[in-house]
């Protein structure tokens, strides 16, 4: 009988593959978990900063003209010249014509006064620009995924609540058509409360489809992962500062920023059309070759020529005077949209500041009042009705009446956070809260 022999090792290239199997199949199990994880308000933001392209752009934009900058400031690359002289065309004998030469040389042209250190001021104002403008579009990013994300909780929280009632309005049926069998009530209060049964189904839909909407919003920022589900506490955002240190923090803002950035840039070009006054130079050298002998029999000598060349601007009224007037048009128009905006970012501070003063009273009222009248109010109806004392259609009312309540009252929670949202982007905030 032949011994048995010990089973061989895998081969390194099925190892391997078994290997790889494994991690693919770890990555999408990952994968999965993850989607299934609660999207938070600061996860959401951050993601969306991370992705967002026209931010990426901008600063693409901000280095490459920084870059240029430093090319802006070199003098022009010096140009060369060669060629025949004074060929005779009957045979094209450079040895035939005493003047015949072959000259080549160099050319160097100077621009006009500092010409070139305002064009590389110009590009670093322009590169600053184009920083502000990333920052800018980061601020905004940020404020509307906070304002989209509290959109599709509140849809969420919502159809929570009509959920709540709908358990209600079940009960309901069951109580009518105990007191409809006992002949207690008419079967106009079974098919009452059937109707509004139906009507919450409906409200239910019409809330899925608006959420649906705000993620389709939020997808443009976060793709796939803005239908994941949402975390279910209530969202925190930072407290805003209040109104006078915000609005002493408006000038610093990224909007102003980007325009004064480019203000700038416009000045720099009033300082290049002024350097335009100034004469331009150009030198150049060259070495001449003479061919042939002269009469006598002794060589033609070489010769070098040096040159020197000059702008004259005599006639300045038609060229250099409009050019001037133009950048300094240029440069005042972008000096009053930078005011036009500070107008603006302040009058959009008065009203975010009284629409949260308003919601804020308004939120004290509903939670300190409203909410327990109304359900205060439903419970004393339902016994009403339950002894008898009461029809059926103030008990619908009153329920009613409480689910609305309730949702009011998430809404302006809802409303509230989203105008500090809107605070805090004019305040200048960075960081959120988790949620």
């Amino acid at each position: 009988m032949a011994p048995e022999t010990a089973p061989l090792p895998p081969k390194p290239r099925v190892r391997r593959r078994f290997l790889v199997g494994c991690l693919i199949v770890l990555g999408a199990v990952a994968a999965i978990a993850r989607a299934d994880d609660p999207l938070s308000l600061t996860e959401a933001e951050r993601m969306a900063l991370a992705q967002d392209p026209a931010v990426a752009a901008s600063l693409a934009r901000a280095e490459a003209l920084a870059t240029e900058s430093v090319a802006d400031a070199q003098l022009p690359d010096p140009k060369f010249r060669t060629g025949l002289y004074n060929l005779p065309l009957d045979d094209f004998d450079i040895e035939k014509v005493p003047t015949t030469q072959w000259r080549f040389g160099l050319q160097q042209q100077f621009p006009r006064g500092d010409t070139l250190r305002w064009k590389s001021r110009q590009a670093l104002a322009k590169s600053e620009a184009a920083r502000r403008k990333a920052e800018l579009e980061q601020w905004k990013i940020r404020r509307d995924v906070r304002k989209t994300w509290l959109d599709a909780w509140r849809e969420i929280a919502v159809a929570k609540i009509i959920q709540d009632s709908r358990r209600l309005f079940e009960n309901l049926i069951d109580i009518t058509q105990v007191q409809y069998g006992s002949g207690e009530s008419s079967q106009q209060d079974v098919l009452s409360a059937e109707l509004e049964l139906s009507r919450l189904d409906d409200r239910i839909s019409k809330v899925k489809t608006r959420e649906e909407s705000a993620r389709a919003r939020l997808s443009r920022w976060l793709g796939d992962s803005a239908w994941r589900p949402l975390s279910g506490d209530t969202p925190a955002l930072p407290e805003p500062p209040d109104e006078q240190q915000i609005l002493e923090r408006l000038p610093q803002h990224p909007r102003i920023k980007w325009r004064e950035a480019l203000i700038e840039a416009r000045q720099q070009g009033v300082n290049i059309a002024r350097a335009q006054y100034k004469p331009g130079w150009m030198v150049g050298a060259e070495y001449r070759k003479r061919f042939g002998d002269n009469p006598d029999g002794s060589n033609r000598e070489d010769m070098a020529a040096i040159m020197l060349s000059v702008d004259l601007p005599l006639f300045p009224d038609k060229r250099q005077d409009k050019r001037l007037a133009a950048s300094k048009q240029r440069a005042e128009a972008i000096r009053l949209t930078r005011n036009n905006d500070l107008r603006i970012l302040r009058q959009q501070l008065a009203l975010d500041e009284a629409r949260q003063k308003r919601l804020d009273e308004r939120l004290q009222r509903y939670q300190n009042r409203l909410l327990k009248q109304a359900r205060e109010n439903a419970d004393a109806a339902l016994e009403a009705y339950q002894s008898g004392s009461a029809e059926f259609t103030n008990l619908m009312r009153a329920r009613i009446t409480e689910l609305e309540v309730r949702i009011q009252a998430l809404k302006i929670r809802v409303d509230l956070l989203k105008t500090r949202a809107d605070l805090l982007y004019l305040a200048g905030d960075a960081t959120g809260e988790d949620s």
